[in-house]
């Protein structure tokens, strides 16, 4: 059930968490079939590397992917914003890979296009595609896993992202319930935040009127900045430590999932713009999210 396991994983880190890291452990009876899996999911505020807007953006995600037997995936994904103040679809994923496992050894890869609304606050908004890639091993009473990733921004350098995790997954009631806590700690350039200050929390904000507050300060309405340079955007610095609780309850073919994380961000922003200069004041982050999935084989019984 490993390669199930790792698909959530690659889902978590890349795709998803990507778009809000909303998809827990996906796991089945028999690996050695072919399915098709659809999931409905809410996720309270969209997260990456510890960093998101201040204004909350929840999301319903609904997703239908396709993974075969011989580790190939695709998966589709609508992120649609449920804020009382603005209700959109405001990001389409699609995302495609490959998933292994051999003995205590698991591994995979996978590449994601980003498609957002023009208005999307997103703190990841100006992403448009990312390659990810993942290696584990399990040594039965913790398995540790690397990770790796490479995100491409609209208008500047491509982010190079580092992680690493330690988890281990608990099982009760013939394997029906599940709990996996996770510990995570990531490292990475900053290219995709220097962007989303520059179009959002300190640019010409796109979905607030210009009501952006800015990190040690404020950017008040009507205050126009073209400029936003972030000082450690080029450098690779740890960036988020995060904690994670993933629950599953298995019945028949449904999984119903609930993960709840705190964040805690790394290293603040230095910000320099035409008004000035900011510091930035990073806090930590309680998010969650609950979803309900459904699977079925595509194999034919012989």
């Amino acid at each position: 059930m490993k390669r199930y396991v790792l698909l959530s994983v690659i889902l978590c880190l890349g795709a998803i968490m990507g778009a809000f890291g909303q998809k827990t452990n996906k796991e089945k009876a028999n690996r050695e079939d072919s399915y098709v899996l659809m999931d409905v999911s809410y996720m309270n505020d969209a997260v990456f590397m510890g960093r998101r807007d201040s204004i909350t953006a929840p999301y319903l995600l609904p997703s239908i992917g396709y993974y075969d037997k011989s580790g190939l995936f695709v998966d589709a994904t609508v992120s649609y914003l449920t804020s009382s103040d603005e209700q959109r679809v405001d990001l389409f994923y699609l995302t495609g890979g490959y998933l292994f496992d051999s003995n205590n050894w698991s591994g995979g890869v996978s590449g994601t296009a980003y498609f957002y609304n023009e208005d999307s606050y997103n703190v990841q908004s100006e992403v448009v595609a990312d390659i990810t890639g993942l290696i584990s091993y399990d040594f039965k009473l913790l398995e540790l896993s690397l990770y790796a990733s490479s995100y491409f921004n609209k208008n500047s350098s491509p982010d190079i992202f580092l992680g690493f995790m330690a988890d281990h997954t608990f099982r009760a009631f013939d394997d029906h319930l599940l709990f996996a806590p996770r510990f995570s700690v990531f490292a990475g350039s900053q290219y995709f935040y220097e962007e989303y200050y520059t179009t959002s929390r300190l640019g010409n904000r796109k979905s607030s009127g210009g009501q952006g507050s800015g990190p040690g300060g404020s950017v008040g309405p009507g205050t126009e900045i073209t400029t936003v340079q972030i000082a450690e955007a080029s450098e690779f610095n740890v960036l988020n430590m995060e904690l994670g609780f993933p629950f599953q309850y298995h019945f028949d073919q449904f999984i119903l999932s609930f993960t709840p994380s705190w964040a805690f961000p790394q290293t603040p922003a230095t910000l320099t713009t035409d008004t000035g200069t900011f510091e930035e004041d990073l806090e930590n982050v309680f998010y969650w999210s609950v979803g309900l999935s459904y699977w079925f084989n595509t194999n034919k019984k012989k």
